[in-house]
């Protein structure tokens, strides 16, 4: 069932906001307390927090060319913003207003941390086995919304509209 414009927008925006502000808060509270590079567990084996900065995407990919993911975060949360008008659904909303609190969160990041200005490192605490590069909630949330929207995708589902997609479109 398609849901207002309105509602699409204040939801999707609402979602985003607060999910940002946990991110911050997180943030904050890991640089505050946490000693760069020391390991704390939170879950034996499963996982840790430890604080570190970098000047990457997502998962400690691209490392060195801040400026251009700054760009394409900028561009990606504008895309999005604009996007919210074509959407249909509270369900696609609520993913919309996640994914664009995981892009904001760590585009804060680059412009209030050291080096500033756009270039700024990003601060990332999650750790879990098997050597997997350390991560933030912000990260979780991008990949975690462009899992579901692709899942979603592949199961039928048109991005932002009501129902399933029709069989002979």
């Amino acid at each position: 069932m398609a849901a207002s414009k309105r509602a699409v927008t204040a939801t999707a925006l609402a979602i985003a906001v607060a999910l940002v502000g946990v991110d911050f808060a997180i943030k904050s509270w890991i640089i505050a307390n946490i000693p760069p590079f020391s390991v704390h567990t939170l879950i034996p084996g499963v996982l840790d927090i430890t604080y570190v900065t970098n000047d990457s995407a997502a998962f400690s990919i691209g490392f060195g060319i801040t400026w251009i993911f700054t760009l394409i975060s900028t561009l990606a949360a504008l895309a999005l913003i604009w996007y919210l008008r074509k959407i249909e659904t509270l369900g696609w909303a609520a993913m919309a207003g996640i994914a664009l609190a995981g892009i904001t969160g760590n585009l804060i990041d680059r412009f209030i941390r050291a080096p500033f200005a756009g270039s700024g490192h990003v601060v990332d605490y999650l750790k879990i086995p098997f050597n997997f590069p350390i991560f933030n909630l912000a990260d979780s949330l991008i990949v975690g919304m462009a899992i579901l929207t692709v899942l979603r995708i592949l199961a039928g589902h048109q991005l932002g509209k009501a129902g399933k997609q029709a069989k002979n479109d």
